[in-house]
């Protein structure tokens, strides 16, 4: 050890402490690794998790120690100056200690919930502390304990771990600091890059698995997450992670899997813009969406799913209901991005949470408001959380109807007021506005079935043990959304208002594929009165529920959405479901053939089996791949082009090149 002082001088304490990383890094992914034995072994990943893990281990190591191992080479000393850089060095160590222990020791319980290493969405949550604070302290009170434990223990040894590598250092000669010095930001710099090639090393360079919890098992979750944090200051955008694809063949592409002639777009500057007639012609209607939290169809036993949700097996009965409505994506502002504005996922976070949507963006909302509709928010929690209240109110909805509004509710929990409060402020406020005699529109957001899925005793007969699972609390959302129903066929609005049932997401999103589709079918039902019992066996997406929303209810209008109205025959050929996890993007066909487009592995397509849920490696025609991938593209090119904004907001001319897309 004392040779080891001697020969790296005042390097000596970066040294230890990358050891120190580097160890917990390898160790932390060998117990993820082996907790996924199985996968690991599927994907034959054993040397690649590892030997690619090294990498990005090394690379985060050489991001956090060049400054401190520079400064060490020129300041460094036993002078006073020496002295005080001793003690920036030690709390720079401790603290990088500290994040690392904090981040593997969160990561267990993170792949628990969503199957990947914390990334945006630990970020995303971490803006909201006090719901999240709240959830955690009721569901996942020993996961707090550990994290806690680990912080405090990292933070005390770390300190005086750190005061004894300062202590008795070696120092160069003040002529040979400034050689080692560059010397040290030379070898940090090549390796914090990791590549002698034009980009430094990136996620997508270590990737190598269809599997998403394989590829992220590579990385560290530090890493991962600053990683995430980098990107969301420049936000993801599907032109810099999939194959290239020319602008206009984009629009081709879109316009030509719309359900509508190509006489009805009407917009040079929006492609998409296009005269809809509503097939309903009588009085106009008004809309309630109905949008469960995490009820996905594995839950509906009409679905295939267990026997959990009974009131919405009746309603499917009694109701449009959908056999083969898919989800778009794995969070709630996706799914609320999907059925308010019929917007296609993209690589980016939802338009709920973009800054460049938070206003002047084509919602249903906005588009009722302007007929005079009662526009609203009705939720149990507080509407700021996921940034709702702020894209919602810049985006036509009027009147935000959450937690501060509930009077005396019956059962509070960690998200707010019970499922069954929020229906009963539901039918209050529709008996209000129709006696008022105003139109509404309004989205109605469950709340119960989110982790740590507390809901009142004496309501439900419990499904399994203990109360607090997924299973009792789906049981619940549905007797809530049971009883309001029945309310409801009573009421004075139900002749006069189409409803939808619909998930927002399924409760969890797992497994080795690319895009495991099964996690992605949801229920939705179209309710009320009027509305005819049909089970409809149609391969559907989520945003085809507002372009057929408005058309039950008698709204013609011009809107950008591409999305199918399902009151109208739709070709099998553009039956499709466009799914969006993480970064990777998936279109299935009614005839279960798939193609996915991930970062970095580009396009790959595959043949869906409804019985088993696996993907198998098919060719796919060339004509529905490049649809796919257009469908790919096309989000992020209308959003970047303002394509969902008014159209005299656009101001763009589809002759403009836009060299970035080609």
């Amino acid at each position: 050890m004392h040779k080891l002082k001697r020969f790296f001088g005042p390097l000596y304490p970066v040294l230890w402490a990358s050891i120190a990383l580097l160890s917990i890094f390898t160790l932390s992914r060998l117990g993820l690794a082996v907790w996924h034995f199985d996968r690991v072994t599927d994907a034959d990943g054993w040397l690649r998790v590892f030997a690619s893990g090294l990498r990005v281990d090394i690379a985060s190591i050489c991001f956090l120690f060049i400054l401190p191992a520079f400064l060490s080479c020129l300041i460094s000393g036993p002078h006073k100056t020496g002295q005080l850089w001793n003690i920036v060095l030690r709390l720079w160590m401790t603290v990088g200690l500290l994040f690392a222990v904090y981040m593997e020791v969160a990561t267990p319980p993170f792949i628990q919930e969503y199957d990947l290493r914390p990334n945006r969405l630990f970020i995303e949550y971490l803006v909201y502390p006090q719901e999240v604070f709240g959830m955690l302290w009721s569901g996942y009170k020993l996961e707090l304990f550990i994290s806690l434990l680990a912080s405090i223990l990292t933070l005390v040894l770390g300190w005086k771990w750190t005061k004894n590598l300062v202590e008795d250092l070696y120092y160069p000669k003040w002529y040979w600091r400034p050689v080692i010095a560059v010397l040290i930001v030379f070898i940090g710099v090549l390796g914090a890059r990791s590549s002698l090639g034009h980009r430094p090393m990136n996620p997508a360079m270590v990737s190598f698995s269809s599997d998403p919890l394989m590829n992220d098992l590579v990385l560290n979750s530090a890493y991962s997450v600053l990683f995430a944090a980098k990107q969301m200051g420049a936000e993801a955008n599907a032109f810099k992670y999939y194959p290239k694809m020319g602008k206009q063949q984009v629009i081709d592409e879109i316009q030509a899997s719309m359900n509508v002639k190509p006489t009805t777009f009407v917009s040079k500057t929006s492609p998409t813009l296009a005269q809809h007639d509503a097939t309903y012609q009588g009085t106009s209607k008004n809309i309630v969406i109905l949008l469960m939290e995490s009820h996905g169809a594995r839950y509906v036993s009409s679905l295939g799913g267990i026997d959990l949700s009974p009131n919405m097996d009746q309603l499917m009965d009694e109701g449009w209901a959908f056999t083969r409505m898919y989800a778009t994506g794995t969070r709630s502002v996706r799914g609320i991005e999907a059925v308010t504005t019929g917007f296609s996922p993209t690589p980016a976070r939802s338009v709920v949470k973009l800054g460049k949507s938070q206003n002047n963006f084509f919602t249903v909302a906005r588009l009722l408001a302007d007929r005079s509709y009662h526009t609203q928010f009705i939720y149990g929690g507080e509407s700021h959380f996921d940034n709702m209240k702020s894209f919602f109110l810049g985006n036509g909805f009027e009147d935000m109807q959450d937690f501060p509004t509930f009077s005396n509710p019956k059962f509070v929990g960690s998200w707010g007021a019970s499922d069954e409060d929020l229906f009963n402020k539901a039918d209050e406020q529709f008996t209000q506005l129709t006696q008022e005699g105003k139109p509404f529109f309004s989205l109605v957001f469950s709340s119960s079935n989110h982790s740590p899925f507390e809901y009142p005793d004496g309501v439900i007969t419990p499904y399994n043990e203990p109360k607090q699972t997924v299973e009792n609390a789906v049981k619940y959302a549905d007797y809530a959304l049971g009883q309001f129903v029945e309310k409801a066929k009573q009421s004075s609005y139900w002749d006069n208002t189409v409803f939808v049932v619909v998930a927002d997401h399924d409760a969890r999103t797992h497994g080795t594929q690319p895009i495991p589709i099964d996690y992605f079918h949801i229920p939705a039902i179209i309710f009320g009165g009027g509305i005819e019992a049909r089970k409809d066996d149609r391969l559907v997406s989520q945003i085809d529920l507002a372009p057929t929303l408005l058309s039950l209810a008698g709204i013609s209008s011009q809107n950008p959405m591409i999305g199918h109205d399902l009151t109208r025959s739709v070709p099998p050929e553009k039956q499709r479901a466009l799914m969006q996890r993480d970064k990777n993007f998936g279109w299935l066909t009614s005839d279960n053939q798939v193609v996915v487009l991930q970062p970095g592995q580009g396009i790959s397509t595959y043949r869906y089996d409804n019985l088993t849920h696996r993907l198998t490696p098919h060719q796919v025609d060339a004509s529905i791949v490049t649809r796919a991938h257009a469908n790919a593209m096309w989000g992020s090119l209308a959003f970047d082009e303002n394509f969902y904004k008014p159209q005299e907001e656009s101001g763009l001319s589809l002759s403009r090149a836009e060299p970035s897309f080609q």
